[in-house]
Order: C-alpha cells, then sequence, then structure tokens
C-alpha cells in the first residue's frame, strides 16, 4: 500500500523519522492548546484489522466474541483518556486503482492457494506467518463498532483521502493507519498502528517534515516523489528506467541503503537540485519522460492535494483550458484569486480536479471536495467521480442511498445505484475443491434480483435493465474485465414495490412488504407461511440456510445443526452455560430444523446425513458455464 519502497526506507535509512510518542500526552497538550475542544483520531480502519484480529482461530471463519472484546478494549482505552475516535472503511474502488487492486486480488490468491495446501498437507491451521483476514470482516466490523457507539463512515472515494482530509480540516490530534501515503498528504500526524501498545498507548509518529529534511525536499515536494517511485495510481514500472537514469548519476550512494534506498535519495535529489532550478518555468513533460501517460501522472499528483491546497509544480494560465475526458460537469472557484475554472470529472478518479490537468493549470483541490469530511450533512455534496447510472432517477432515492452509505449502514448499495459497479474481494476458498462453488456463484442470483430491485428490472425472467459490472474474486477468474451480470425478475406477490415505498413508506402492511421483498430476494415467497412462523431474529437466518442449501447440493445435515447450533447456543454463552443448555434451546433447535428442511423440500432438495450421501456428492459436481461470465 502507498509509495513502493518507501517503508523499508525510512525503517532503515531514516529512523529519526520515527519517533516513540505517548496518545494521552499528546491529547493533554490538545486540551492545552485547543480549549473545549476533543482531542480526535481518525482512523484507517481497512489499516488496522489484522491489529485488532488477535484470536488464534481463524480459518474457519473467525472467532466474534474474542474480536469483539478486542474491539470494545480498543475504544475503551482511548475513551478513557478522553480521545475521541472516528473510523473511516472503503467504500468503493477508484477507477485509477482498479489495476492495482486487481494485482492484489491475485495476489492473495496465491497465498490462500498456500495456506490450503499446508492443511490439507499437515492436517492444521497455519500460524500466524501465514495469517489471511477472515472473509467478511470488515463488514462486520463496521457492525460491531457502531454497536460501540462509536462513528463509523463508508467512503465515497478512496479512504485514505477522506481520512486526510478529514483530519486536515478538522484539525485532528493524528491519523491512526498503515500506509505510507499518509507520510505524503500534507494533513494532521500520522501514526502507525502497527506499533501501538494498547497498555501504554505509546506509538510511533512518522514526521513527513524529518523526512523532507532527510530528502532535501519540501512538503510541496513528496507527491510528486511519490509518483516517480510508483504509487497505487502509477504503477512502478512507468518511471524505472527514470529512476535508472537518476541513480547513475547520484553521487552520494550510502552503503547503509539498499538499492531501493538509493533510489529514492536519487530521485529526491534530482528533484531538488535538477527539476527545482526550472519550476514554475517549464512544464513537467519537459523536464520529466512522462510520453502518453501525462494525464495520469498529473491525476497522481494531484490525488494529494487535499481541499484548498495547491501545487508549485502546475504552472496557472487559464486562458489555455484542456478538457480532460471532455467531460465538464461543474465550476469550482479558487479560495483565493476567486478566479472561477471549468471543473471535470474525470471516470478515473474521485476528486474534483480543474480540466486543465495540463501541467498549465494550477491544480488546487477545491473547498468543499467531499463535504462527508465535516459530517454535518453527509448528503448534500456534489456528484461522485464515477459515472451515474441514468436509470435511477429519483434524486430523493440515491440521496437516501447515498446517506445510508457514508454511514456505513449499507453495503454495495449505493455503488450498483451510483456508478453500476461493485466489487468483491478474496475469500478463503480452496480453488481446487469441486465439491463448493465460489461465494461468488452461490449468491449471485441474490444479487442480480436486489439488482432488478436497486434498477428497476423489468419482467420476463431475466431483465432487459442495465448490467452491472461486477468485479468477484473466484477461482479461475483472472479479472481482466468486470462480469456483466443483468437483474432478474422479483416474484413479488402484488408486483414488485419501490424504493420509495419499502425505505420512506410509513403505511399500515408496509413490514409485511419488506418481508415479502425479502423472501423474493431468496427465491422463497412459497414458504412464506413457514418463515413468517420464525421468530424476528431468526427469520433472516433460516431464509439463509434455505437458500444456501438449495444451491448447494454438497451440504448435508450435519452442516444444517452447525449452523443452526451456533445461532442459538454460542451467542453471548459462557462454557458453563453451553454445558447445560436449558430444554428451549433445544425445542427452537428442532422448531428452526424443521422450517429449513420443510422450506427446501418445497424446492426438491432433501437434507440427508453425510452417511446417507451417494457417490456424487465426493465432489463431482459439475457446473455449467456461467450464462454472465464474458469470456
Amino acid at each position: 500500500m502507498g509509495v513502493r519502497g518507501l517503508h523499508g526506507f525510512v525503517a532503515s535509512s531514516c529512523p529519526h523519522v520515527c519517533t516513540v510518542v505517548n496518545f494521552k500526552e499528546l491529547a493533554e497538550r490538545h486540551r492545552s492548546q485547543h480549549p473545549g475542544g476533543t482531542p480526535t483520531i481518525v482512523v484507517d480502519a481497512m489499516c488496522c484489522l489484522r491489529y485488532w484480529y488477535t484470536p488464534e482461530s481463524w480459518v474457519c471463519g473467525g472467532q466474534w466474541r474474542e474480536y469483539y472484546s478486542s474491539l470494545r478494549e480498543f475504544v475503551r482505552t482511548f475513551t478513557a483518556v478522553g480521545i475521541k475516535l472516528i473510523f473511516f472503511f472503503d467504500g468503493m474502488v477508484e477507477q485509477s486503482k482498479r489495476d492495482e487492486w486487481v494485482k492484489r486480488r491475485l495476489k492473495n490468491n496465491r497465498e490462500i492457494a498456500k495456506i490450503f495446501h499446508y492443511i490439507k498437507s499437515r492436517r492444521e491451521q497455519p500460524g500466524r506467518n501465514m495469517f489471511f483476514i477472515p472473509s467478511g470482516l470488515a463488514i462486520f466490523t463496521r457492525f460491531a463498532l457502531k454497536a460501540l457507539g462509536q462513528e463509523t463512515l463508508c467512503s465515497l472515494q478512496e479512504a485514505d483521502y477522506e481520512v486526510a482530509s478529514y483530519g486536515f480540516q478538522n484539525n485532528c490530534l493524528g491519523i491512526l493507519g498503515e500506509d505510507t501515503d499518509y507520510l505524503i498528504y500534507d494533513t494532521c500526524p500520522y501514526f502507525s498502528i502497527s506499533e501501538l501498545s494498547l497498555d501504554s498507548l505509546d506509538t510511533v509518529m512518522l514526521c513527513r517534515e524529518k523526512l523532507c529534511q532527510s530528502l532535501g525536499l519540501h512538503l510541496a515536494d513528496l507527491p510528486l516523489l511519490a509518483c516517480l517511485l510508483g504509487n497505487d495510481v502509477i504503477p512502478e514500472g512507468m518511471f524505472e528506467s527514470f529512476r535508472y537514469k537518476c541513480l547513475t548519476s547520484y553521487a552520494s550512494v550510502r552503503e547503509s541503503c539498499d538499492r531501493k534506498g538509493n533510489v529514492i535519495l536519487a530521485v529526491a535529489e534530482h528533484i531538488s537540485k535538477v527539476l527545482r532550478l526550472h519550476q514554475g518555468e517549464k512544464k513537467l513533460e519537459e523536464m520529466l519522460p512522462l510520453g502518453p501517460n501525462k494525464a495520469l501522472f498529473y491525476k497522481g499528483v494531484a490525488s494529494y492535494l487535499l481541499p484548498g491546497q495547491k501545487s508549485p509544480w502546475f504552472i496557472q494560465k487559464p486562458e489555455d483550458v484542456v478538457t480532460l475526458d471532455k467531460q465538464v460537469l461543474s465550476m469550482s472557484s479558487d479560495p483565493e484569486s476567486k478566479q472561477e475554472f471549468p471543473v471535470c470529472m474525470d471516470s478515473e478518479s474521485k476528486q474534483k480536479l480543474p480540466v486543465g490537468t495540463d501541467p498549465e493549470f494550477n491544480l488546487e483541490a477545491p473547498m468543499c471536495t467531499n463535504t462527508e469530511v465535516k459530517q454535518e450533512d453527509p448528503v448534500n455534496v456534489g456528484p461522485e467521480a464515477k459515472h451515474q447510472v441514468t436509470v435511477v432517477l429519483d434524486p430523493e432515492i440515491l440521496k437516501v442511498a447515498r446517506a445510508q452509505h457514508v454511514q456505513a449502514e449499507s453495503y454495495l448499495v449505493y455503488s450498483v445505484m451510483s456508478s453500476g459497479e461493485v466489487e468483491c474481494s478474496n475469500s478463503l476458498e480452496d480453488a481446487t475443491d469441486q465439491a463448493l462453488p465460489s461465494q461468488a456463484f452461490v449468491y449471485r442470483p441474490v444479487r442480480q434480483r436486489v439488482y432488478s430491485l436497486l434498477l428497476g428490472g423489468g419482467g420476463g425472467g431475466s431483465s432487459t435493465g442495465p448490467a452491472v459490472k461486477e468485479w468477484f474474486v473466484y477461482s479461475g477468474n483472472p479479472l481482466r474485465q468486470p462480469d456483466l451480470v443483468r437483474p432478474l425478475q422479483m416474484n413479488i406477490p402484488g408486483g414488485t414495490p419501490s424504493l420509495r415505498q419499502l425505505w420512506l413508506s410509513q403505511e399500515p402492511g408496509i413490514q409485511a412488504q419488506r418481508l415479502d421483498t425479502l423472501l423474493a430476494c431468496f427465491d422463497l415467497s412459497s414458504s412464506r407461511e413457514e418463515l413468517q412462523a420464525v421468530e424476528r431474529p431468526f427469520q433472516a437466518l433460516c431464509c439463509l440456510l434455505v437458500y444456501l442449501f438449495v444451491q448447494v447440493d454438497t451440504l448435508c445435515l450435519e452442516d444444517l445443526h452447525a449452523f443452526i447450533a451456533q445461532a442459538l447456543c454460542l451467542q453471548g454463552k459462557p462454557t458453563m452455560e453451553l454445558a447445560d443448555l436449558q430444554r428451549s434451546h433445544v425445542t427452537r433447535f428442532h422448531t428452526l430444523k424443521s422450517v429449513v428442511c420443510k422450506a427446501c423440500g418445497k424446492e426438491s432438495r432433501p437434507i440427508v446425513s453425510r452417511r446417507h450421501w451417494r457417490p456424487h456428492h465426493a465432489g463431482s459436481r459439475q457446473y455449467e458455464p456461467d450464462q454472465w461470465r464474458r469470456y
């Protein structure tokens, strides 16, 4: 994550950049300097998952109660010293970072393959050195933090940009995460989550000012350095020959540094001693080998500019307006000169950029690039950079979906409605196991019906509505392009209700209509009577189990027992209680089992014990080619 090689360089060659600090002391100092203010830390939650997940067991889905306890202790420790925490989660992947996202997913596939090879060969769970985050942990963490009373937000663009913006605009105590991009942003102090000792509240602060002193650079030079070294926007290989030339002409090679470290020093020296001589006089493409990558490079540099910030590396000539992507969407006012510039919302960037992404423009991030960082009105902001699906015409519904997304109360819904594009990262799945289909396929029919609901799908079994682009990781998918998945018709008694009815209506009977819609998403309308009789906390569980057993014919009665037992017995019950279960739990167990088995029977899917299986259950199931996959 972040800038290539920078983390290792700082650790090995610039240790003075890292300073041990204490959060309690920093909070006290902050209160004395800002009377009446609350010391606030912005937490990049995605960077913290590995730190928070401490349970030994992780292969079989993770230990929820132990993990929740870890989160509670984390929150309690900071609250005890008067520090407020704001948690940010990734909300979507920017188009300019899609290639990097794909590269990481394919790398994760290789790591997962090693995990399953280890399990099969040694018959035991791998150690922490092979740790892989349990599937769905990020989503569950959002709701856990909200249950703990924490402000939890989901980004509308790259999360690190929103984290840095929030810290910058709200005078926060600092950012807690593990991403070298936070050394590049000119924002509040950056603290390392991996170095945090929760007992003492000591951690390491990485000081960008000291980094600049070591490199002979100014703070405003860091975005340029990051792009020349390679980051999530600029591929590392794009300037490989340029970096080699810098290294060959670098006269102060340090023996204490490895090659990557000397490359960073050489590029920094080139910026300070060569490029800076012509700063403000020459365009960057006259000084750097940008070639056809000029627009991408400027976009990369500008992506580090927070609201109201400028880069001295861009020359301002308003008369030369070059429209990037030929898409002028709005006007942005320079807060200092009051001179207005057309703003282009590039399809590959969530950040508003002046259409003169050509260096003749002074690329300044507008003061209200993303008003989510203020959090006073999370819905009244400008359009996102992803192209919106025009089929969602109701602005009030889009506004509701957007607010739910920002407040981390929904998952994928706003992405479907605003851009028609969604993604799902790796799951712990054995690519060699033919008996179990990937979760991407198992739940696709549900997603297709939800797409129909969100995008107004048509009738006739499959919809003529817009296809949704799915970037889902599964075995055999090289992720060169998204799967184009069309909505499926919803079979709901009385017809499919509108989102306005489902989300905003207060009319009597709306709850029954919502239940009908939920059942239709799982294609279980025929079992409405049985499922409606189930206690409310377990209705969703039964829907999921029935759907799962209908979709996956290799699941057996013992699997059903395990699912129901976990839901009934393990929720908040200590070991002593489990050893002496009340009969009410046994009765409820058989009731839920009966409901699931009866509903599956209606779908011609009997659930039998593993010992009654026929040979074809041994993993020989073959799947038809997916009709929605673009081969």
